[in-house]
């Protein structure tokens, strides 16, 4: 025995609803210290049984609740009713119901009260089905496309009644189908509203597709959840040995006996821990089989005989696939096409107008340009060219000229229209030109298919023009899906928002103190700038955006201006940043240093007058303060009596603080000149016995020597 293969489906396991409804019942245990559940929470006693353990109790009806108490509503909603009871006993409400459920709610209440009937395609019992029945005024639940039949022939007023048509989410895609190509027939006011998850019917297509290449499919679920007995339905149509077990302690490894593929899927009630424990389960086995095996090779290895092949018995079966190729290429060749079919040829050639097709058949195939893609500005010759296969959907067939009318566009539509309904059920972003403007909004094309964006979700401002967008390249993600109708709702707002939320993120994990970043200007206010930094608004003071004397930030930056900011101080709880702007290797302080000091006299700007003194401006951002004592050599009663704004004027610099970065400034100390040199002054002469007088001078000014007198 090789090694099994093993491959698991991307979309196995819990669906958004059921994620949801799981995680909101942990945090209420563990913010009331337990609550009440109505009705197990999902389809999965594992799951349940933890949950128990978590302090959540599993209550029957709203009689076996405790007043007070709070409750979950599980995914699969409940009605009206049931709100009103639990509500008069007073107990708290986690209402985890589905989104989508709660849709449907919505819309089967609108269309009753309109007075139209509600038809339900879905398993008659199943709880989703017994809350939506509580939104309307009664309704019919049909199960399959023969019940549907039977009630219809049953009740032919159906056929002038107004009738709206929902389905279960967890329903069988062709199932509903089915049953409404049947309700069609005979009802000509029906409305069809196609409410199947988009989560359901992505994970019944990829099982359809793993099942039909695997020798063995694992379904996991339990085994009362439709939505995991739907999943092995799906399977079991594509592969003879389908296993449905509820954990890995159900799966027995002799039942893989033989299998060289083995495909896993699960239902959207199984956690990802019971759906890695079979997996676990089944690579250990399949560890140890192999090594078994590997042993029992080596002992025989001597024992092995090689037998030759048989030259006329592979010679036959050549001839057989050959034979076989021939009558296919025939068939191929006399088959008559029909419109809507989907077919593959070979480009012949391309032409300005067209694409001829070569089907292999007799009649020719072409593509107008207009039905090869909806892309603006596509030249054909980029994308394909002469030799290559294409599939493409038949348009019109015209016997009498041989031709074919094919559209590539149209079959990408239907292909692509799959991928739009996954895309709305895992939120994914996908991507699509701008076409055109309407009524509210605009049009995007997403792969063909043609997605509408309201004018509040184009995440253009208010006031600006729709026309912005024509011809650009945008990514949105999928809000709305009506297939009957073929109509998409998009939101490109949502992809702004979602990224921005990252960044964010992002931004909070790594930001710290003196970091730098490129961001762009938001906003201005009149005390500073917001500046986004990754999806995260930081705040510029205005006495961070220059060096220079500023009144409004509008006089630094604009709205809209990219430009490197640094972090000053940050708070992660009340989420505020603070940021610099100006360059600390321009500090005027330091250049004022460098250039200055006590006694020497600068030529200064008045930039303002007070009423003690006029602050003076040195060097740009540093202003130092002339005393109204210092302005004057003579008494004034206000500096304006001798000086005004903006006037130039030569100071002293007669003090320099660097702890607080003030500077004294004195005008007054460069017209105080010295006094004159006073006469020498002779004293009262003294008589000196030999000598005669002798005339004392004042020693602090001594004469000059042409006044000192002869001897």
């Amino acid at each position: 025995m090789s090694q099994v293969e093993i491959e698991l489906a991307k979309t196995a396991g819990f669906c958004f609803g059921v994620r949801r409804a799981v995680k909101m019942a942990g945090e209420a245990a563990r913010q009331y210290g337990g609550c009440a559940c109505l009705g197990p929470l999902i389809h999965n006693n594992d799951v349940v049984r933890r949950l128990e353990e978590q302090g959540v109790r599993t209550v029957k009806s709203v009689s076996q609740l405790v007043p007070g108490e709070p409750v979950i509503i599980r995914s699969h909603g409940v009605g009206p009713e049931v709100y009103r009871q639990i509500q008069a006993l007073g107990c708290p409400v986690i209402d985890a119901t589905c989104p989508e459920v709660a849709r449907i709610h919505a819309l089967v209440e609108e269309k009753s009260r309109q007075g139209r009937a509600i038809v339900v395609i879905g398993q008659r019992g199943h709880p989703e089905i017994e809350a939506l029945a509580g939104w309307c005024d009664g309704c019919t639940v049909l199960e399959n496309p023969e019940e549907t039949e039977k009630w219809l022939r049953e009740h032919p007023e159906t056929a002038e009644i107004p009738l709206t048509v929902v389905s279960q989410t967890t329903g069988e895609q062709k199932n509903f189908e089915n049953s409404v190509k049947l309700i069609k027939k005979q009802c000509t006011n029906g409305e069809i509203f196609d409410t199947i998850c988009g989560t359901t019917s992505s994970r019944q297509r990829e099982a359809r597709e793993i099942a039909s290449r695997s020798d063995v499919m694992i379904v996991i679920g339990g085994r009362h959840s439709a939505n995991t007995a739907k999943l092995a339905q799906v399977c079991a149509g594509e592969c003879d040995r389908v296993l449905l077990i509820e954990n890995a302690r159900e799966l027995d490894p002799a039942e893989l006996a033989g299998a060289k593929t083995v495909g896993v899927t699960a239902g959207a009630s199984t956690p990802e821990w019971i759906i890695k424990e079979v997996n676990r389960k089944m690579c250990d086995e399949n560890k140890t089989v192999e090594t078994v095996e590997e042993n029992n090779a080596a002992e025989a290895v001597n024992e092995t005989v090689e037998t030759p092949a048989e030259p006329a018995a592979e010679t036959k079966t050549e001839a057989t696939e050959a034979e076989a190729s021939f009558e296919e290429l025939l068939e191929r060749s006399i088959k008559t096409l029909h419109t809507g079919e989907k077919v593959r040829g070979v480009i012949a050639s391309i032409t300005p107008t067209e694409i001829s097709v070569d089907l292999g058949t007799k009649q020719s195939g072409y593509i107008p340009l207009s039905e090869f893609t909806d892309e603006p500005g596509v030249n054909v010759a980029d994308i394909i060219k002469a030799g290559d296969e294409i599939e493409a959907y038949v348009m019109r067939v015209n016997d009498v000229e041989g031709t074919v009318m094919l559209s590539k566009k149209r079959l990408d539509s239907v292909k692509n229209w799959d991928s739009i309904v996954d895309a709305r059920a895992s939120h994914a972003v996908v991507e699509g030109t701008v076409v055109e403007e309407n009524k509210g909004g605009v049009v995007v094309n997403v792969k063909g298919v043609r997605v509408f964006v309201p004018a509040s979700q184009s995440g253009l401002p208010k006031d600006a023009p729709m026309t912005e967008l024509l011809k650009r390249k945008v990514k949105l993600m999928i809000r709305e899906v009506n297939q009957p109708r073929k109509r998409v709702v998009g939101s490109i707002r949502d992809v702004t928002v979602s990224e921005r939320r990252a960044k964010a993120e992002a931004t909070w994990n790594e930001i710290e103190v003196g970091k730098r970043y490129h961001g762009v200007v938001k906003s201005l206010t009149s005390y500073g700038a917001f500046v986004d930094i990754g999806g995260v608004d930081g705040m510029v003071h205005v006495s961070e955006l220059s060096w220079k004397r500023i009144h409004q930030p509008s006089e630094v930056l604009s709205v809209g201006d990219e430009i490197d900011v640094y972090v000053i101080s940050f708070d992660k709880e009340t989420k505020k940043i603070s940021l610099g702007y100006k360059d600390p290797n321009e500090n005027p302080w330091v250049k004022f240093t460098s250039t200055y000091s006590v006694g020497s006299v600068a030529s200064v700007r008045i930039v303002k007058l007070m009423t003690f003194g006029a602050f003076a401006e040195i060097v740009p951002g540093v202003d130092g303060l002339i005393h109204i004592s210092q302005i004057a050599d003579r008494r004034i009663g206000k500096p304006e009596d001798v000086l005004s704004e903006g006037q130039i004027v030569d100071a002293k610099i007669t003090n320099i603080d660097n702890e607080n970065k003030k500077v004294s400034l004195s005008i007054r100390a460069l017209s105080e000149h010295p006094a004159p040199a006073p006469e020498p002054k002779a004293v009262k002469p003294v008589e000196d016995e030999d000598d005669g007088p002798v005339v004392v001078y004042d020693t602090e000014n001594p004469p000059a020597p042409e006044d000192l007198p002869e001897e």
